[in-house]
């Protein structure tokens, strides 16, 4: 595998749109489309967790998702006053570029953004386009009790009328519930859900290949709206290969993948995918990142134009850190992660 050539690099940069741009280094990164499924598309990708590495996992999907399906990308990361990329802070520039967007790939948790930043996040859910959500994003943001913003209703808990639960519940299906395996002992493996083998989403993915080694979330079953497309078995250690663990944790198992047609308070029906999945490390399995890709595609009405195995192979160099909270390498810049 070889990393992005300087050059390519200079010219995603080029495309960030100026107004995304802070004091010093830019806040955000974008890569050429091109031919394939995804010709003439823009996917906008968000990075903002502090756990689970969404910082290292979300410039990989856009990489994936640019060179080989030839979507336009734009990834937005938290940055600090220095344009560090930083999850502890509520700051992500340039979120108007989801006006142009075909899809929205989040990755947050626990975020209360400045009203300007949020605004066009909640335009783009109000008229229905498509969403995937990643790992802890059933919690992407949180807002303090007494908080004046408009947006508050978006937090995690909400308990304003019809935005009860916030995003998550709302536009995703869930919100923050609990951990139902043991965190950082525990991994997921992907079982797929009875009735749903042929689901367009599920396209390619071999049995025992969708793996993580974060844990499984509770969720609230039945899952109302929602269709579970994969199972969450517990494992008894982080490896792909352990065995699952007895008892009542895998009895009944938690959906760790489904689908949604979602719709907010006066706006618009539209598509969404979520997965308790997908961190960094987690997108060292190759029936992981086909699951996300595939749902990507699924969530933009393309699911006809999934192939029977959809290219996901690892994009650059790629060493995703263990996940833990704090644990983001400080003093990286956007154009850092995308090395």
């Amino acid at each position: 595998m070889t990393r992005f050539a300087p050059a390519a690099l200079f010219a995603a940069l080029a495309l960030v749109p100026a107004d995304a741009r802070p004091e010093g280094p830019p806040s955000s990164i974008t890569l050429p489309g091109g031919e394939g499924i995804g010709k003439g598309k823009h996917v906008v990708l968000l990075s903002g967790d502090q756990e689970y590495r969404s910082e290292e996992a979300i410039p990989q999907l856009a990489k994936i998702l640019s060179t080989h399906h030839g979507f336009k990308t734009t990834t937005l990361f938290t940055v600090d006053k220095n344009g560090h990329v930083d999850p502890h802070v509520n700051n992500v520039p340039g979120t108007d570029v989801l006006k142009s967007a075909d899809l929205f790939l989040i990755f947050t948790r626990f975020l209360a953004l400045p009203d300007d930043q949020m605004a066009p996040i909640a335009e783009y859910v109000a008229a229905g386009k498509p969403v995937v959500g990643l790992r802890t994003s059933t919690h992407a943001f949180n807002y303090p009790g007494g908080s004046k913003s408009p947006f508050a209703k978006f937090g995690n808990g909400s308990g304003v009328k019809r935005w009860e639960g916030g995003f998550g519940k709302v536009v995703l299906g869930e919100r923050w519930v609990a951990h139902h395996g043991n965190h950082g002992k525990e991994g997921t493996r992907g079982v797929v859900a009875p009735g749903q083998e042929k689901h367009p989403i599920l396209k390619g993915i071999a049995p025992g290949s969708i793996f993580g080694t974060t844990d499984v979330y509770t969720v609230t079953l039945p899952l109302p709206g929602c269709t579970p497309l994969v199972m969450g078995e517990v494992t008894e250690t982080l490896e792909p290969t352990s065995k699952a663990v007895t008892g009542k944790k895998n009895d009944p198992m938690m959906p760790v993948a489904w689908t949604r047609e979602y719709q907010v308070p006066e706006g618009a029906k539209g598509r969404a995918f979520n997965t308790t999945m997908g961190a960094s490390e987690d997108l060292s399995h190759e029936g992981t990142r086909r699951l996300i890709v595939n749902g990507s595609l699924w969530a933009m009405g393309l699911e006809s134009r999934i192939p029977e195995a959809t290219k996901v192979d690892l994009v650059g160099s790629y060493a995703p850190t263990r996940f833990r909270n704090p644990g983001h390498k400080k003093g990286q810049t956007p154009a850092d992660l995308f090395r």
